[in-house]
């Protein structure tokens, strides 16, 4: 008897291991980053970023050498000026180093705000459509494989197709 419940209990760890081992978790894996880029709405925020940027950077280029003209200018009239005048164009060409700064400064954030603003939806559609493809092929995990996410080896199921089919790239 004693016998019989010792066979009986490995006989249902048995099941038990083989039902666990069957039910293990589905996993696929994208190249998140790929997918974006190959998005044309991402293609077209990224223009629109780099026009925005060329933009500024104009426009800082122009401030800077109207700056530098008229240090020139007050360099050579400097001689024929008084102390006092000279320490007020000094400080006027403080103050407008000082707004040159203020204006990249801002023009940076600018430019960081229009990035999440233009990219946030692209990013979104992205990982909306890999949830819909994984679920509708039965996987309950998906890694991203982008290169230097810590995914080493890559061998299941690879979404890519079937999502970039899914946003119509």
């Amino acid at each position: 008897m004693k016998q019989f419940r010792t066979l009986l209990v490995a006989i249902a760890l048995t099941i038990g291991t083989t039902s666990y081992m069957n039910a293990q978790s589905k996993v696929a894996h994208i190249a998140s980053q790929e997918l974006v880029e190959a998005m044309p709405a991402f293609k077209a925020a990224k223009s629109e970023i780099e026009k925005l940027n060329k933009t500024y950077d104009a426009e800082i280029r122009n401030m800077v050498l109207e700056l530098q003209n008229t240090m020139k200018k007050y360099q050579s009239e400097a001689p024929t000026k008084t102390e006092e005048e000279n320490g007020k164009r000094a400080q006027e060409v403080q103050a407008t180093e000082k707004s040159i700064n203020d204006y990249r400064q801002n023009a940076l954030q600018d430019l960081q705000k229009k990035e999440i603003e233009l990219m946030k939806p692209i990013y979104e559609k992205a990982r909306t459509s890999i949830q819909k493809v994984a679920r509708a092929q039965g996987f309950e995990y998906v890694l991203d494989s982008t290169t230097g996410t810590g995914v080493i080896m890559a061998d299941g199921k690879n979404l890519m197709a079937d999502v970039k089919k899914d946003l119509g790239i």
